[in-house]
């Protein structure tokens, strides 16, 4: 018989984790909002939103916002696994979702940066 050890984590800790993991999450969507606003503005400026690289570049930003609200989704799943088999199994599934999100992700970027072919 196996006597697996106890995954208990003091409250405080968890707590303390989880607020962290929240003062991350805001600091980069702020970071990532603002280099929006700025490629926009510089867009705006030189009308260049409508090129192709404008418009990958956009959707590279959108597309990094959502992986990003992933990690954290993630991190605060850990945080809150109440088993190391739970923490295993969270991770085992992020990785698969996200590995095929990105497969996805990289697909669509490509596409976006081909010129427009005549019909």
């Amino acid at each position: 018989m196996t006597i697996q050890p106890s995954f208990e984590i003091p409250s405080e800790m968890r707590d303390f984790a989880e607020k962290s993991v929240e003062q991350a999450r805001t600091a980069l969507v702020t970071f990532v909002q603002n280099a929006r606003k700025a490629t926009e503005s510089v867009q705006a400026q030189t009308k260049t939103a409508e090129l192709p690289v404008s418009v990958a570049y956009v959707r590279g930003l959108e597309l990094f916002e959502q992986n990003l609200t992933a990690t954290f989704d993630v991190a605060q799943k850990l945080v809150r696994a109440n088993s190391l088999q739970d923490a295993l199994q969270i991770q085992s599934d992020y990785v698969r979702t996200q590995f095929a999100t990105l497969q996805s992700q990289a697909k669509e970027l490509v596409s976006a940066t081909q010129p427009a072919k005549a019909a």
